[in-house]
């Protein structure tokens, strides 16, 4: 019986045990963090030998193929001792792929692929069809595979899940813009990182839907790997574009347009991600009449550009989400003047020179917000007068609060990574929107 052992033990890990056992493989799971009780109990319960709180070598390398949480980077030890041997190491979504017969909508993008999935799921979903989500939102993919009750998947994959992707054919491919991010796990080298994300196109044929924004520069520098059948485009300059985005409406092929007033999701960013969206639905044979009826009832996910309070005529917009600084750049692309910013966590590497223009003209105060806000107060110390360091969020509130006036945004909009004062950017979002709560109720 071959066998395969799976690194990490969260929902992707789990659920692909579930589904190698259904196919006959003799599975061991390790996961060097402590499980969840409720990832134990399904182990325990389907009768699948796992370890928590270590990696066991043997019982690892012993494996024909070994599956990997995008959480391990490709510089830990035990992936290299894996390199070593040569085993077949892959992702849980290039594992799961081969038992589907389903189509598949793919999503990536250094920013705005969340929104995306999320609206991609609800026009297919809202049109009858019987669709997953999955990848790095909604269930494993593999356990859904394996219950086997979908037609059709929205999967939003990061480039860690890609780098482990080789056979994987996405039915369609959403690849949304590429800027740096994560060059912590990319030897930081930009190149390294656009190479895995323009591997969603890897296994394109002349069968597959590609979808992209063409106003990207670097989709606009390595247009030489872009698939050169079935490309459909987004774009703010091109007419001719599949999707072309006008101030006050958007114009799509087939002689229909959308007034962005009606469009559940504000700002240019979101222009482009709606129209992607809207795009990969038509692929599968959406109609227009059943877009319009179904884009109403969108509700985005939370830490996304997310209202979360008003004080005196100051509103406060929860945007956790945003761990890259090009995120940070549509977001202040969003709001008008008077924008407090609070930005910090832990830096990956990141360029905030982008910023200086939207923040010369929209932004009146900073809020530093981490542990280490060193290289945020040498950035951006010279460029604007009003800047503090704080290492809390009760802090942070009330020091912006003190700066703005009525007509100001208060902006968490953070460009980095959330680890070193919460569990992760959820965590952090939602005790910004506790503590805006709480400060506000303290004011009343």
């Amino acid at each position: 019986m071959a066998k395969i052992a799976i690194l990490g033990g969260g929902e992707s890990g789990v659920g692909a045990a579930l589904l190698a056992q259904s196919k006959g493989f003799e599975v061991f799971l390790s996961d060097s963090g402590i499980l969840k009780d409720e990832y134990q109990l399904t182990l325990t319960n389907n009768n699948i030998p796992f370890e928590s709180g270590q990696h066991t070598l043997s019982k690892i390398l012993d494996a024909n193929e070994i599956i990997i949480s995008p959480g391990i980077p490709e510089k830990a030890d035990i992936v290299k001792e894996i390199k070593k041997l040569n085993i077949s190491l892959v992702s849980e979504i290039e594992f799961a792929s081969r038992y589907t017969s389903a189509k598949i909508i793919a999503i990536t993008g250094s920013n705005g692929k969340t929104t995306t999935t999320l609206l991609t799921y609800h026009l297919l979903k809202e049109a009858g069809l019987k669709v997953g989500l999955a990848g790095n939102i909604g269930q494993s993919f593999a356990k859904q595979v394996l219950d086997n009750q979908m037609d059709y998947f929205v999967i939003e994959i990061s480039s860690f899940q890609l780098d482990r992707c080789f056979k994987f054919k996405p039915d369609v491919s959403i690849l949304l813009n590429i800027t740096p991010d994560h060059l912590d796990r990319y030897e930081y080298k930009f190149e390294n990182y656009i190479q895995s994300k323009l591997r969603i196109f890897q296994n394109a044929s002349d069968e597959s839907q590609n979808i992209i924004w063409e106003d990207d520069e670097v989709l606009i520098s390595h247009k030489n790997q872009l698939p050169s059948k079935n490309l459909q485009t987004i774009s703010f300059k091109n007419k001719n574009a599949t999707a072309f985005i006008q101030d006050q409406q958007i114009e799509y092929s087939g002689n229909w347009s959308l007034n962005k007033k009606d469009s559940p999701i504000k700002g240019p960013h979101n222009a482009i991600n709606l129209s992607a969206a809207i795009l990969a639905a038509q692929a599968v044979g959406i109609s227009r009449e059943q877009i319009l009826k179904a884009l109403p009832t969108f509700i985005n996910a939370e830490h996304r550009l997310e209202p979360c309070g008003i004080w005196n005529g100051v509103e406060f917009i929860n945007d956790s989400k945003a761990t890259n600084v090009d995120a940070v750049f549509y977001a202040l692309n969003s709001f008008e003047k008077g924008i407090i910013l609070i930005i910090g966590g832990v830096d990956k590497g990141n360029d905030y020179s982008v910023l200086d223009n939207l923040v010369k003209k929209r932004v009146k105060g900073i809020v530093c917000l981490g542990t280490d806000n060193e290289k945020l107060i040498a950035h951006f110390g010279p460029k604007i007068s009003t800047i503090i360091s704080t290492t809390s969020l009760k802090e942070a509130v009330e020091t912006s609060a003190k700066w703005a006036i009525e007509g100001d945004t208060i902006l968490l909009s953070p460009a980095c990574a959330s680890f070193d004062l919460f569990k992760n950017y959820e965590d952090r979002g939602k005790q910004f929107k506790e503590t805006v709560k709480n400060f506000i109720h303290a004011q009343n």
